[in-house]
């Protein structure tokens, strides 16, 4: 007769229960009971404009979800392996446009740039790619396309490739020096992926027709559902933020601090966007809203730049790899070029 009795310790028990709890979903729950107890006639405007965002936005979240789960199937990230190919120039121009148009998250290659590190892969188009790849996606261009306008996801774009270029070149110019020489930490440790996607190996050959490939299949819709849920999941949360910032936060503020054509809004913007930016995604109907109640162009474009570079999941990825003296001219060069971008969007804008 088998026993089926087992003794459970703690270990096998997993993660605490409080780790194990996403807490955007926590936050996206509380917010409507905060409502009825705080400010019930609130409750469903606030619901019924977080809905209509989302279905405004949704033709764009569809394409995208699909998008991504097709350049996944068909294993299009080994074409991130010969931006690292070919002379020193090249591969910075190569990796910051990569990093620029990629689809993957800063997680995702780290087990791919802590290869390229440590066989030798020189660290300033590893540097332009770092710097690059977090601000922009095919994802995130369409959902920003969608709320902030075409223009916006174009300049964006533009200055997430212009950033890599300035991070490449100035460790170029200064490979020698005490900052950028032997920048790998003696142990590398991979923290932990919090996008809810599974790193990838980076090699073999892309294959475009996916569906022939019952491994492939399995891909594609574990990841169309993987973020559509993310993606769902972050927007929800920044709608609600969205209606109630509209709400409560006097617009006359916002003007104060970050409107104007100066240089200050586009400063305190850069510097806002670390601590304040809690996920590329959501930032966009965030900045909807701030733009609306007159924060600055200069300063959005600031804010969406510092602020993906050096969000906790980006800065960890290159955190965990470099030593501290790389790490910190890794968020320097951001906030330079966070700064660069916003003057020239509000020029342009």
């Amino acid at each position: 007769m088998t026993d089926h009795t087992h003794s459970y310790s703690r270990k096998d028990a997993g993660p605490p229960l409080w780790k194990r709890i996403d807490k955007a979903w926590v936050v996206i729950l509380l917010i409507p009971i905060l409502l009825v107890i705080f400010d019930r006639p609130q409750l469903f405007p606030t619901v019924i404009f977080a809905a209509q965002a989302i279905l405004k936005t949704g033709v764009f979240i569809v394409f995208a979800v699909l998008a991504v789960g097709y350049l996944k199937a068909t294993g299009a990230e080994t074409l991130l392996a010969r931006a690292f190919e070919g002379r020193e120039v090249r591969m910075i121009l190569m990796a910051a446009l990569l990093g620029g148009l990629s689809p993957f998250c800063s997680c995702e290659v780290i087990p791919f740039i802590a290869v390229l590190l440590a066989v030798g892969a020189p660290l300033s188009a590893v540097m332009a790619f770092w710097l690059s790849s977090p601000i922009m996606d095919p994802a995130m261009f369409l959902i920003t396309s969608g709320t902030l306008g075409f223009d916006f996801a174009i300049a964006k774009t533009i200055a997430a490739v212009g950033v890599g270029l300035l991070g490449g070149f100035t460790v170029k110019i200064f490979a020698k020096s005490m900052v950028f020489s032997n920048p790998l930490r003696p142990t590398e440790a991979q923290p932990e992926c919090g996008c809810g996607s599974q790193a990838t190996a980076f090699s073999g050959k892309p294959e475009w027709a996916f569906w022939h490939d019952a491994k492939r299949r399995r891909i594609f819709r574990t990841t169309v559902i993987e973020n559509a849920l993310f993606l769902g999941k972050w927007l929800l949360l920044a709608y609600l933020f969205e209606a109630l910032m509209i709400r409560y936060v006097p617009a006359e503020m916002i003007a104060s601090i970050l409107g104007g054509d100066g240089i200050a809004p586009i400063l305190l913007g850069a510097l806002l966007g670390g601590p304040a930016y809690l996920n590329g995604y959501a930032a966009v109907p965030l900045m909807d809203a701030l733009l609306d109640q007159g924060m600055s162009n200069g300063a959005a474009m600031s804010f969406v730049i510092a602020g993906g570079i050096s969000s906790i999941p980006a800065a960890i990825a290159v955190w965990a790899l470099v030593k501290p003296r790389v790490f910190y001219a890794y968020i320097a060069t951001a906030m330079t070029g966070a700064v660069i971008a916003g003057m020239l969007w509000n020029i342009v804008a």
